[in-house]
């Protein structure tokens, strides 16, 4: 039977005969009669396809899985597609589709499914295989491989609209390089793992960072960067029984958290992020560091659980808030549910400790109690609390309570080689790798970096990075989260040179002082003859009586009413502020900066006579990863010695990102209660950055930025210094602009042009 069935194959591969037979066997299990014969033809054929023995020895062995997942019907659309694929360059494709079948099926366990994924790799292969002509493909694929090796871990992370989204993505936006396209559908490149990022369910890190940063600031006092892992990519690898884990960690780099966390009956996402941040940023103010060299891992796993149980309850102290969310995220195994015959049961144990640890405590913050009757978990929890109530708790005392906890509670069974996990992980606590350091480093042991034992609380220099999608105008599409901006209080300077910057321009004060004086505002406005006014009119009132006992018809508009005729005017300016403003000013000896500065000194000047509410900021860049954005002035803050300081300060460097700068300064010019809202650009030059090569990209990118800010009700307008910026700052700011030839004149043009727009 078996070898007549060989001979259907009819080809002479050697590599065959060693697999047939399980194969065989294989699919008499999972196919029926008619599937097992249209498995064999099919097999014959790619046997004649002429691309070796691997297509073959791939399909013999994972069609009966796959078919087992979408049906046997689902065969005829697979051959289809590797027929296309094998007439076009992209032969070698067929092995690595054929693999990931199995992965594929598993998770579009249905015929639709799979077919609409058998689409999208024939759209990648029309859309990315090279052609010299036009007529027929002449260069393979340059990501097609990829995409089908790694089709199974995408689908792991996304569902299928989500992996065609995550697939159009890269057509877009790498369909002329080859090299990145295929970095991209290998899923190494760090744009193909923010798409994914967006493209999944649940919680985002990347959506909340911000928050969360601003979180362990305020309550922690705590400036460690958050930095996100892959669950998928950055697994880590668990050092006592080897299995993987994705819990949180720290490190030099600061606590990694894991880029999405998925919402539990009791707890949302965000909550669990908070709880992870916590329980780290607990450990970083109480914990300390001891040896990890004369601990067995048995006895390492217990001062762990002791350890993080300690950090839990001191936390729960100071944040009683967090009690139900620690709670809900602790699992309470019933007494009963490992089998001690054929697992280890020290996970378990440990687990019900931990939850009786945290159930003990005692206080207005207590959690409920717990159920267990084991009379050794009761007085070791009993110590634990005696300990706490002392005032001696330390990582030290939590290591000896745990040795004597272990002495008492070791088991024959906890030998087994197998250890039982069901509800025993709290994914909330991180794996403690700060806990240990090591005398001696082995090949079995890992060092990581110890962080200090108290966090420093140094002043802040920036807050947390905002992230700003940009505008890509050859796809038509944002590239999401894609600039990371840091904004920050700019450094003072000397606020003297600044009135001395002042005096040199006196004359040119007082003239401005003249044009004020008509643009101040009349807060109240005199409203006469109103037929429904809130006031008696005396005048028109007395008029009215007169003419009445004169029998005359009386004017019956006696009343007034009054109306603000004050300015409502919200003013942002915001100032370029990169390395071309040290330029000196032709036939000067003055720097673009210095002309700027005065510019500045005068406009606030001006404003402030005026009392209308303006901030200052400005902003450069050294790559979309480094984005900086400086608060000069604030709209409370009033036109003092304070805000001359950092005026004076200002210095020039790096590159004009204009796009993310432009957003940002909306978000705060939004949030201010004015009719009108205007945001001055000056600068002196196109929008550029080292990483961009296309001198249209971040031009685009500001004007795709004008147009979110007039949806806003935003009204832009730019000052630009360079003398050849008509073409490229009117295709930004349409006719909202004036271009200064006589760059000297800025500190006179500024003011006056101020007055002009808000008049």
């Amino acid at each position: 039977m078996s070898s007549g069935l060989r001979a259907q194959l009819d080809c002479r591969f050697v590599e065959v005969d060693a697999v047939f037979d399980d194969c065989m066997a294989q699919a008499h299990q999972r196919l029926s009669p008619a599937g097992l014969s249209a498995y064999l033809e099919s097999g014959r054929q790619l046997g004649k396809m002429g691309r070796g023995a691997e297509p073959l020895l791939v399909f013999l062995q994972c069609w009966p899985q796959t078919a087992s997942s979408v049906g046997e019907a689902s065969l005829a659309a697979v051959m289809e597609t590797v027929r296309a694929i094998n007439k076009s360059p992209n032969g070698r494709a067929i092995a690595p589709l054929l693999q990931s079948l199995p992965a594929v099926a598993h998770r579009l366990p249905s015929a639709p499914a799979l077919q609409r994924f058998l689409d999208l790799g024939l759209q990648l292969l029309e859309q990315t295989s090279g052609s010299i002509h036009g007529i027929h493909k002449t260069y393979a694929s340059p990501c097609l491989i990829a995409f089908f090796e790694h089709a199974g871990e995408v689908l792991q992370w996304v569902c299928l609209d989500g992996m065609c989204n995550w697939a159009q993505y890269g057509l877009r936006h790498y369909s002329q390089q080859p090299e990145q396209q295929r970095q991209y559908f290998a899923l190494q490149s760090d744009d193909s793992r923010a798409v994914l990022q967006r493209e999944r369910k649940g919680t985002l890190f990347v959506d909340h960072v911000r928050q969360l940063d601003l979180y362990l600031l305020a309550l922690w006092q705590d400036p460690a960067q958050l930095v996100p892992f892959s669950q998928h990519f950055d697994a880590t690898t668990d050092r006592t029984y080897g299995s993987v884990v994705t819990q949180p960690y720290c490190d030099d780099l600061g606590m990694r958290l894991p880029d999405v966390y998925e919402d539990t009956p009791l707890v949302s996402g965000l909550d669990r992020y908070r709880a992870a941040l916590a329980h780290m940023a607990a450990h970083r103010r109480w914990s300390q560091t001891i040896y990890a060299d004369n601990f067995s891992p048995a006895q390492r796993l217990a001062i762990e659980c002791f350890e993080d149980a300690r950090v839990d309850v001191l936390c729960l102290r100071c944040f009683p808030g967090l009690r139900p969310t620690l709670l809900a995220l602790q699992p309470a195994p019933a007494e009963d549910a490992c089998n001690t015959l054929t697992h280890s049961g020290l996970r378990h144990r440990l687990a019900m400790l931990s939850r009786a640890l945290l159930c003990g405590a005692t206080g207005p913050w207590a959690a409920q109690e717990h159920s267990y009757t084991d009379p050794l978990l009761q007085d070791h929890s009993a110590n634990f609390h005696a300990v706490l109530a002392s005032g001696d708790a330390s990582t030290q005392a939590m290591a000896e309570l745990a040795i004597a906890y272990l002495a008492k509670t070791r088991r024959q069974s906890d030998q087994q080689a197998a250890a039982w996990f069901a509800d025993t992980t709290l994914d909330y606590r991180d794996d403690n790798r700060h806990l240990w350091k090591f005398h001696e480093l082995s090949d079995d042991e890992e060092s990581f970096g110890t962080p200090s034992k108290t966090v420093q609380t140094q002043p802040l220099q920036s807050l947390p990075p905002r992230h700003y999608p940009e505008w890509d105008y050859l796809s038509q599409s944002y590239r999401p989260e894609w600039v990371s901006l840091y904004e920050g209080l700019h450094p003072a300077g000397q606020f003297g040179q600044i009135d001395r910057l002042l005096d040199k321009h006196r004359a040119l004060a007082k003239r401005l002082k003249k044009m004020l004086e008509r643009l101040k505002p009349h807060e109240r406005v005199r409203l006469r003859h109103q037929e429904d006014g809130n006031e008696l009119d005396l005048d028109i009132a007395l008029r009215a009586y007169t003419d009445l006992r004169a029998g005359s018809q009386p004017d019956e508009r006696i009343t007034e009413s009054h109306r603000s005729n004050g300015r409502s005017i919200a003013v942002t300016l915001l100032l370029d502020l990169s390395e071309s403003l040290n330029d000196s000013v032709p036939g000067s000896d003055q720097s673009i900066l210095e002309l700027s500065q005065e510019a500045v000194a005068l406009l606030a000047w001006t404003v402030e006579q005026l009392g209308d509410p303006l901030a200052i900021a400005g902003f450069h860049s050294n790559t979309r990863h480094d984005m900086r954005y400086l608060h000069i002035k604030g709209f409370d803050e009033h036109w003092g010695d304070t805000v001359k300081s950092r005026v004076a300060a200002m210095q020039a460097g790096y590159s004009t990102r204009m796009g993310a700068a432009l957003r940002h300064a909306a978000r705060t010019l939004a949030s201010q209660k004015a009719d009108t809202r205007l945001l001055l650009v000056l600068t002196d030059g196109r929008p550029a950055d080292v990483d961009v090569a296309d001198e249209a990209l971040l031009v685009q990118d500001a004007r795709q930025a004008v147009k979110e800010l007039t949806a806003s009700c935003i009204t832009s307008y730019c000052i630009n210094l360079d003398s050849a910026a008509d073409g490229y700052v009117r295709e930004i700011f349409g006719k909202q602009y004036t271009v200064l030839d006589r760059i000297a004149k800025l500190p006179e043009k500024l003011p006056r042009l101020f007055m002009r727009l808000t008049r």
